[in-house]
């Protein structure tokens, strides 16, 4: 019941995005059943190549010690990218919560032979929010999805 709960953060910071007119992608960063930093996707926001939620959400909680980030546990509505996993790694972040990954396919395997724990909630919700963003933005979402895979 708690990934729910910390979910739920992840997807008002998805939101967030979407009102902004931005790719709606959110995620929260937990430690010791707190949560520490927020973040959302705004690479249309800002005309960034690197603010994607995951990014955002660990850059707003600021620089913490090595052994902290190693208590925490990142949500995200969506399976994070290359990028945004080897960030996961590179801080050792052991257990990652998404919302899905129909949408889009992330290293999964890459993650797990790393030592990072994977649970995948495979909320309708998320998968709904994404879905109707590709279907709406198609010519933008290709754009990105190019560069990323």
């Amino acid at each position: 019941m708690k990934h729910y709960k910390f979910m739920h953060e992840a997807i008002k910071e998805a939101k967030r995005s979407l009102d902004e007119g931005g790719i709606p992608i959110g995620a929260v960063l937990i430690k010791e059943g707190e949560i520490i930093s927020r973040g959302h996707n705004q690479i249309k926001q800002k005309n960034s190549t690197v603010l994607h939620a995951e990014m955002d959400c660990l850059e707003n909680a600021g620089h913490l010690k090595g052994s902290d980030y190693k208590k925490c546990i990142l949500y995200t509505t969506l399976i994070p990218c290359d990028m945004c996993s080897g960030m996961l790694l590179l801080y050792k972040i052991p257990l990652v919560v998404m919302g899905e990954n129909k949408t889009f396919s992330g290293p999964e395997n890459y993650l797990q032979e790393h030592g990072v724990e994977l649970i995948n909630l495979n909320l309708d919700e998320c998968k709904k929010m994404m879905s109707d963003y590709i279907q709406n933005n198609a010519e933008f979402w290709n754009e990105e999805i190019d560069r990323v895979t």
